[in-house]
């Protein structure tokens, strides 16, 4: 059955709803709701039915119930590493040594981490949000400021970088679209890759030139006058409890005790990688390697206590359980936007979109216009990668039948799936960002938008330039 404009219904009220209302879960299950209710022939009864189900299904595919239970133990990271003294010697050292001991050195330092680590991008998101938040808070930067940081330089990164899972998943579409050369093609498509550069060139401008707009200058404001690291009635997706442990008592405080793990966690990485790839690093599984390098990490560091004598088997456990049982609003909205992603794709939300602007794409407006569809329905379902897997089939027929530039094409198809992905309220990468970095989830969306639109403004204005003269 064909939905056509009804499929683009549920997650546009279920955004436009949550931006409004800030309460983003019971929104996005009124948009979970809506979509099964039009699915089931607009009976609200059997739709709030199969809406529940839906919720549960989610846990039916591994990749899902794996990227939940890492985030959620990412809690556990945070009060293991507060609790052991850890943090807070971190904190020490950055800053009574020189290294991080100013706004624009925190900044500095939360991107280039973010840069560095681009084996996948949710592990990018969590060590820059872990390793930076505590200088951040130190030093009165606003969190919304350092989730756009750690947002801005994971998914623009690693779609611009094809040796990680975000590459093999590409090269793979692009072999499936039977392209000759794939990997050649996805190399040549990243000089054309606009945004992706804009983003994170962007985050460098905002950093060192100490500027900012639309409400990240209020967010800012309030931290440096206020000393408010967060807005008044503002939810952030990490409990209070798990934010503010306080060291054991009589414990050193060694900033090794959360390096550690965090070092455990990187290493881990490419290791699980290669593990689940047979050999192949880009062919391994992203979900089950982040799983396993949160969970080596966690592992390391709690024998590293015990040995150190800092903490008992049962401190272990109950640090465990706080930090885990901290971040269940954050699991919540996780399965919730994993079960939207599921009804839009029932609905066929994505191959409307694409199907209605068919009709529209003149060859030089192709790259510009595929940008733009990309985008929205990269924002409109939560995932950039099931963007490109229904705009890739899409544009590079294009490709032969209006002799355009491949990479360009490419590119823009990877942009706008990146784009919308890094605005959109529902998407997993932009709840992660939220998470580590202790902010409100709807504050990190709304201070984070001006910055991306900029970026996009840049990437319109240079492939309708592009269009017309490639």
């Amino acid at each position: 059955m064909t939905y056509s404009w009804l499929s683009v219904l549920p997650p546009l009220l279920a955004i436009v709803i949550a931006i409004r209302t800030k309460q983003v879960i019971l929104s996005l299950f009124l948009g979970i709701w809506i979509g099964w209710t039009i699915i089931m022939n607009f009976n609200p009864l059997t739709g709030f039915a199969a809406a529940l189900e839906g919720c549960v299904q989610v846990f039916v595919d591994p990749s899902n119930t794996k990227v939940i239970l890492f985030s959620a133990m990412v809690g556990a990271l945070i009060t293991f590493t507060q609790y052991s003294g850890g943090m807070e010697g971190f904190v020490q050292s950055m800053t009574n040594r020189g290294w991080v001991n100013t706004r624009k050195k925190a900044g500095l330092f939360a991107w280039f981490v973010g840069m560095v680590i681009f084996v996948e991008s949710n592990i990018s998101v969590l060590i820059a949000g872990a390793v930076a938040r505590p200088l951040f808070d130190k030093l009165r930067i606003s969190r919304e400021k350092l989730a756009y940081i750690t947002d801005s330089t994971s998914a623009p990164k690693c779609i611009l970088i094809p040796l990680n899972a975000w590459g093999a998943f590409i090269i793979g579409l692009l072999a499936d679209q039977n392209v000759q050369n794939p990997v050649g093609a996805m190399v040549s498509s990243m000089p054309f890759n606009i945004y992706a550069i804009a983003a994170i060139s962007l985050v460098l401008v905002v950093i060192l030139k100490k500027t900012d707009w639309g409400p990240m200058r209020e967010a800012e404001r309030r931290v440096r006058e206020e000393g408010k690291l967060l807005r008044d009635g503002a939810e952030p997706l990490v409990s209070a409890d798990v934010l503010h442990i306080e060291p054991k008592q009589g414990v050193p405080r060694r900033m090794f005790n959360m390096l550690l793990p965090v070092l455990v966690m990187v290493i881990m990485m490419p290791v699980g990688l290669a593990i689940t790839g047979n050999g192949d690093i880009m062919n391994g599984s992203g979900s089950t390697s982040v799983f396993w390098a949160v969970v080596s990490g966690l592992v390391v560091g709690a024998i590293s206590y015990r040995v150190q004598k800092i903490m008992s088997i049962k401190e272990i456990m109950d640090q465990f359980i706080a930090g885990v049982s901290g971040l269940i609003p954050m699991a919540a909205l996780m399965m919730l936007a994993f079960a939207i992603g599921d009804v839009c794709g029932e609905l066929g939300t994505g191959p409307y979109v694409a199907h209605m602007t068919d009709a529209l794409l003149s060859p030089k407006l192709v790259p510009a216009l595929l940008f733009i569809v990309s985008a929205f329905i990269a924002f409109s379902t939560g995932t950039s990668w099931g963007t490109f897997a229904i705009m890739i089939p899409i544009g590079l027929p294009m490709v032969t039948m209006m002799d355009l530039n491949q990479g360009l094409i490419i590119a823009a198809v990877l942009g706008g799936g990146v784009f919308g992905d890094h605005c959109s309220p529902i998407s997993d990468t932009t709840i992660i960002a939220s998470m580590s970095a202790a902010t409100d989830h709807i504050d990190h969306v709304r201070t984070q938008l001006p910055y991306a639109m900029t970026a996009a403004a840049i990437t319109l204005v240079v492939y309708l330039i592009l269009g017309f003269i490639l």
